[in-house]
């Protein structure tokens, strides 16, 4: 059994762990996002990053997973108590035989008004849902729980209580779940863990710790996950996060090797080592991780934005949205797209070895150089040398729309997810979806009068 230990010092798991009594599994009357800001900066931008953050952060993966088998899209997002910046962890499903979604089942109370704590979802092979709940840091525990039937939102049942950051978990068919996350122990440092059956754990394996810790972002293709990672500079503090590496594991975790197929010897402690992508840090310049994905030969595509600082507004432009892609031989990166902040994210869709799409904020919104803005869609057919952007799906808007989410086994109707907030003051935050084209986007309703409702069309 892991053996980490609960908030109390119990083993995960016993009976009196408190957690049990944690699940709150009311159906909310509708959908409603936390509000949350971080590191006040005593400018006109109010806040080094902030708004309506139920989609965030970047290295939560994923908050959505689409079923063929009941085609539906299940979703988590960190939802808040009607009128309070409380942080809720909220559990819902958008039924494409009907275009409806249900009132959102509030799996829990974290305790916080801190989006890092925000959930994420992941789906096993006979179709239980899991949520894993984050925590920012060792303050506050985390916990793990599990549907309590196949592709239900209703009713879950406890399973862990623990401590991880930045949550990751992906469950590989046939084997079990290998399970990326961070633990703030002499930095924020990248570990695994492994389970057949998301009950039983191994012990946590260090798989990096290059001078002050990491930030990163992860996906699968096929039976193989592969995870990019920045690093933290020694004495800088985390405002400071510079170079790209990526390493990939196709045997449950048991191996981690470089792009090119070589052997990792973990954890990794160096700066030069054999999973350097590229070396940001000489030329200046900040890494902010965004998305993940593959080709058809399994090679990846690493969506990042850099910039010249981490404080808000114009001194720091440009902020460039940049890809490296694995030609097979060598790295090549690419990058046009510019937008206002270092927290302006979405992701990155691979259709074809040639056609990639980006749904991002990155058009100035109401509240510019805040996170967020009005959302676009990109694509390009030269694998990232040049990009179009096909359409604006949002405009004069009230707040920041932020953080758009691909779901995993992702659906052409419910294609990116995201939500919206004023960046430089609290305020309420919707939820909204898109299609594949951006011809559509849709609010999911704030108020519910019945059990189930369609979202509303507002594009």
């Amino acid at each position: 059994m892991l053996a980490l230990l609960t908030q109390a010092g119990n083993v995960a798991g016993q009976a009196d762990d408190p957690a049990s009594n944690l699940l709150d599994l009311r159906k909310d009357d509708g959908y409603r996002g936390i509000w949350y800001y971080n590191q006040p900066s005593d400018d006109e931008y109010k806040y080094k990053y902030s708004g309506g953050l139920g989609t965030y952060c970047a290295k939560h993966i994923p908050f959505a997973y689409y079923a063929k088998e009941v085609n539906k899209t299940f979703f988590c997002y960190g939802g808040t108590v009607k009128g309070e910046r409380k942080l809720l962890h909220m559990v819902s499903c958008f039924d494409h035989s009907t275009d409806m979604v249900p009132r959102p089942t509030v799996l829990l109370n974290k305790g916080t008004s801190d989006a890092h704590d925000n959930p994420v979802i992941m789906l096993d092979d006979e179709g239980y849902v899991w949520i894993f709940s984050s925590s920012h840091g060792t303050a506050r525990p985390s916990y793990i729980h599990r549907s309590k039937e196949p592709y239900s939102v209703d009713e879950f049942e406890h399973i862990l209580t623990t401590n991880f950051s930045y949550p990751q978990p992906w469950y590989l068919s046939g084997k079990g779940f290998l399970f990326l996350h961070t633990r703030y122990k002499d930095g924020r440092c990248l570990w695994q863990m492994t389970s057949r059956d998301g009950v039983e754990w191994s012990e946590g394996q260090l798989l990096a710790k290059i001078e002050n810790g990491h930030y990163q972002i992860s996906w699968r293709h096929e039976g193989k996950v592969g995870t990019a990672f920045n690093f933290h500079p020694e004495g800088k503090g985390v405002n400071w996060r510079s170079n790209l590496y990526y390493m990939e594991s196709d045997d449950f975790g048991k191996t981690w090797r470089n792009v090119q197929g070589k052997r990792l010897e973990l954890p990794l402690r160096t700066v030069e080592n054999d999973a350097l992508v590229h070396d940001y840090q000489a030329e200046g310049l900040l890494v902010y991780l965004k998305d993940i994905s593959f080709d058809s030969q399994g090679n990846p595509i690493i969506l990042h934005l850099t910039s010249k600082g981490y404080e808000s507004g114009p001194k720091n432009m440009p902020r460039t949205w940049r890809t490296a892609r694995w030609t097979g031989t060598e790295w090549d990166i690419q990058g046009t797209i510019v937008s206002d902040n270092n927290y302006d994210m979405g992701s990155l869709y691979v259709e074809s070895d040639t056609s990639w799409r980006i749904i991002a904020p990155t058009q100035p919104g109401p509240q510019p150089y805040n996170p967020g803005g009005e959302v676009a869609v990109w694509t390009t057919e030269d694998q990232g040398r040049t990009w179009t952007m096909q359409r604006q799906l949002t405009r004069d808007s009230e707040y920041n729309h932020t953080y758009v989410r691909r779901p995993v086994n992702v659906h052409p109707d419910f294609y990116g997810f995201w939500a919206d907030g004023h960046g430089r003051q609290p305020s309420d935050s919707r939820l909204y979806f898109t299609d594949r084209t951006g011809e559509h986007v849709w609010r999911l309703p704030p108020v519910m009068e019945s059990d189930w409702a369609k979202p509303e069309e507002v594009r």
